[in-house]
């Protein structure tokens, strides 16, 4: 059973969002889309400074076992990159929530949050894909 925090917002896509009380969210991949992909071999991250809205491509996470497209859950300007991961990506499998987040977007609409779901809908949406 993958792990899903309670403290965390997430989306269908199995991206999750944490939201650090200043106007800034970290966003990484959820324990479930590691477990899907398998061993993250590389991963193409947004430029700092890059705006999207919610939705919209951000980046690639690549695995041995595909390629999977990783989207912005929320709208808003990148503010950092998880510059490790370039050298080490199978932090992603290792600590998802962790030393494997992906991105720091500074939000342009803090109600998007609010869009979000909870851990427990999110669980339905992973039990639905079993």
């Amino acid at each position: 059973m993958s792990e899903i925090r309670s403290e965390l917002k997430y989306v269908a896509s199995h991206e999750w969002v944490r939201d650090e009380g200043d106007g800034t969210v970290t966003i990484g991949i959820t324990d479930h889309a590691q477990e899907l992909l398998g061993d993250v071999v590389f991963v193409e991250l947004p430029e700092v400074g890059a705006e999207f809205a919610a939705g919209e491509d951000a980046g690639v996470v690549e695995s041995v076992k595909a390629a999977s497209d990783l989207y912005a859950p929320v709208s808003g300007e990148v503010v950092a990159i998880n510059d490790q991961l370039e050298d080490s990506p199978e932090l992603a499998n290792s600590d998802p929530y962790g030393e494997g987040w992906f991105f720091r977007v500074k939000l342009s609409d803090q109600a998007e949050m609010d869009e979000l779901l909870s851990a427990d809908a999110y669980s339905d949406v992973c039990d639905d894909e079993s």
